[in-house]
């Protein structure tokens, strides 16, 4: 007795195994790219209507803004509190805004802060009305994937607060979001200080800030409207995700 081997049958059965294993590799390497998100790249202005070199930071913010609106690039102004003393009480300055400025100085381990300064991504600041530099970093960061993906919808907007739901696409164990909500322009009327007689447009204008507790991957939120909002002003909500070291990894944008 002995086992004749049919080679024809034991190729065909080697060959539809092979392939099985190709189709089942190539599906997981799909996942695998599908889970990196188009980028996000977010500009935090901390800026002052009280400081001389802050405007033509402003005006930079602007147009990067609009020019890329449609590429997935935040942009947002912070008016911090530090320059009030001067002449002019910028009224959308904050302290929290100065402290958040001196909080990412020390995570930069930098001994002070300055307007205008943009932060990019959490990651590093430069001087807001460096036009070369701001596009240039905006290049490099478009060229940098996320492991996230928002989606935002509208649920209510009254005139107190404004509530909303969102989805998160990625795994969110260790990752911390904050809620942002900002007027999307205004123009004041400098009447002292530095930009005394000026008249300046300010872009993204942050109002209120939150961090949302218990971060789940499906949930809804609010977000109170502060006073200095008016019926006029047009909104925007941006809710940002950051790990544990404040380096921003996703962001999304929801226009009321």
């Amino acid at each position: 007795m002995y086992c004749k081997v049919n080679f024809k049958i034991m190729k065909r059965k080697y060959l539809i195994t092979l392939s099985l294993f190709t189709l089942v590799f190539l599906a997981s390497f799909t996942n695998l790219i599908d889970k990196k998100q188009k980028p996000v790249v977010v500009l935090e202005l901390f800026t002052s209507q009280g400081c001389s070199s802050c405007p033509s930071a402003d005006v930079l913010l602007e147009k990067v803004g609009k020019e890329f609106e449609n590429d997935q690039v935040f942009t947002l102004s912070y008016h911090v509190d530090y320059w009030n003393y001067i002449g002019w009480t910028d009224p959308f300055s904050q302290k929290e805004f100065t402290q958040k400025q001196r909080s990412y100085a020390r995570k930069f381990r930098d001994n002070q802060v300055y307007t205008p300064a943009v932060i990019v991504n959490g990651q590093e600041h430069f001087v807001g009305s460096n036009r070369s530099k701001m596009y240039a970093k905006i290049k490099e960061y478009q060229n940098k994937s996320s492991q996230f993906d928002i989606s935002l919808g509208a649920i209510e907007h009254t005139s107190k607060k404004i509530k909303f739901n969102y989805k998160i696409d990625g795994n969110t164990s260790k990752a911390k979001a904050r809620v942002i909500l900002a007027i999307k322009e205004r123009t004041t009327n400098v009447k002292r200080g530095e930009n005394a007689k000026r008249t300046l447009k300010n872009h993204n204008i942050v109002v209120n800030e939150s961090y949302v507790s218990n971060l789940i991957a499906n949930g809804n939120y609010s977000i109170d409207i502060p006073k200095i909002v008016t019926e006029k002003d047009e909104l925007s909500v941006f809710f940002i995700l950051e790990n544990d070291q404040k380096d921003i990894v996703s962001a999304q944008r929801l226009d009321f």
